[in-house]
């Protein structure tokens, strides 16, 4: 398949799904479940993301220093740290592993 037509028929896809929701009657979604559902996407599909590209090379599931970091990051947020400091401490604990691994 040509690129050019894969993202064609992405961008007519995306611009599709953006007018379905805009055709949805306004009380479907102020239902309670809709909302919750609407509320916790965002969530899943971060974590999906960070899980993907912290586990998956090509197609093959690796463990390395990406793990580490995102360990360290994880226990960060336990600890209430503020967003910069759980990202910088990601930073410089897969950097800290690469180097010795």
């Amino acid at each position: 398949m040509n690129i050019w037509i894969a993202i064609g028929l992405t961008a007519v896809g995306c611009y599709l799904a953006k007018l379905l929701g805009l055709l949805v009657p306004a009380g479907v979604l102020e239902r309670p479940l809709v909302q919750r559902l609407a509320a916790l996407m965002p969530v899943a599909l971060l974590a999906a993301l960070t899980a993907q590209q912290t586990f998956a090379e090509g197609q093959q599931l690796v463990l390395d220093a990406r793990a580490a970091g995102l360990a360290a990051a994880a226990l960060a947020l336990v600890l209430r740290a503020p967003f910069l400091v759980v990202v910088g401490t990601a930073v410089v604990v897969t950097a800290a592993a690469r180097a010795l691994f």
